[in-house]
C-alpha cells in the first residue's frame, strides 16, 4: 500500500512539474522579443479585434512602428482603421496598412476594397499584403493563377499608394505557392523564437512572437522587427 501511495504522489509531483513548465514557458513566450541590439526597429500588428488601444503607451514601451488591418479579402472595411491610423500618428508611431489576401477572392475586388479604405500617403510605411491559408476558403487554385491574381492585386494598390507593397507569408503559403521565386517584393516571414529561412530571398521584416503581450493593449499582439 506504501509503494502504491508513493508510486501515486509521484505521478502527481511530475503532473505539476510539467504543468508548472508549460504555464513558466507560456509566460516567457508572452514577453518573448528579439535584442534590440540585434534589431533595433521593433513594432506589432495590430488586428481589428485588438480594442482598445493606448497607443501613447505603445509609443512609450518601445513599439516602433504598427501595421493595422485594414481589409480583409472584400469583407467589409476594418471601422477601427482610420481611428488606429489616427492614434498612431498622433502619438510618433510609424504605421502601414495590412491587406489579407483571399484565394476564394477576385484581386480586382479586393484591389478596390483596399484603396477604397486606404488613403494614400507619403509618411505612411509601404503597405503588407499577407497570405495565409484560412478555414474560410478551402479553393488551392493552381499556382500560375495565384501569381497572376497577385500581380494584379499589387499593380492596382502599388499605383494607388506610390510604393511597392511587402509580402507577408506563412510558410505554408510560401511553401505551396513560391511567391518569393516569382514576385520581386520584400518579403516578411513568421517564426516565433526562431529566425525563419523558408523563403526564396533573405527576408527584410520577421515577425518573432505571434501573441506577445505588451503594455497599451488587453490582447496579444504579433511582434514583429525589421532587419537593417
Amino acid at each position: 500500500m506504501a509503494s502504491a501511495n508513493f508510486r501515486t504522489w509521484r505521478n502527481v509531483t511530475i503532473v505539476l512539474a510539467l504543468l508548472l513548465g508549460m504555464f513558466v514557458a507560456w509566460r516567457a513566450a508572452g514577453g518573448y522579443a528579439p535584442s534590440r541590439n540585434e534589431f533595433a526597429v521593433q513594432g506589432i500588428v495590430v488586428d481589428s479585434q485588438v480594442d482598445p488601444i493606448n497607443w501613447p503607451t505603445l509609443a512609450a514601451t518601445g513599439v516602433d512602428f504598427a501595421y493595422i488591418a485594414a481589409t480583409d479579402g472584400v469583407k467589409p472595411r476594418d471601422s477601427r482603421f482610420a481611428a488606429n491610423m489616427a492614434g498612431a500618428a498622433d502619438a510618433g508611431v510609424r504605421y502601414g496598412a495590412l491587406h489579407r489576401f483571399d484565394l476564394c477572392r477576385l484581386a480586382s475586388d479586393q484591389a478596390t476594397s483596399f484603396i477604397t479604405t486606404v488613403p494614400r500617403s507619403e509618411t505612411a510605411l509601404p503597405a503588407a499584403v499577407e497570405f495565409h491559408f484560412s478555414e474560410s476558403c478551402a479553393a488551392r487554385p493552381d499556382r500560375a493563377l495565384v501569381l497572376s491574381e497577385v500581380a494584379t492585386f499589387l499593380g492596382q494598390v502599388e499605383a494607388h499608394l506610390g510604393k511597392p507593397a511587402i509580402l507577408k507569408l506563412s510558410q505554408e503559403f510560401e511553401e505551396h505557392y513560391r511567391l518569393t521565386t516569382a514576385i520581386d517584393r520584400n518579403v516578411w516571414l513568421e517564426k516565433t523564437w526562431l529566425l525563419p529561412d523558408y523563403a526564396a530571398r533573405p527576408w527584410v521584416m520577421w515577425t518573432a512572437n505571434l501573441s506577445r503581450r505588451v503594455e497599451g493593449v488587453d490582447e496579444t499582439v504579433e511582434w514583429a522587427v525589421v532587419r537593417e
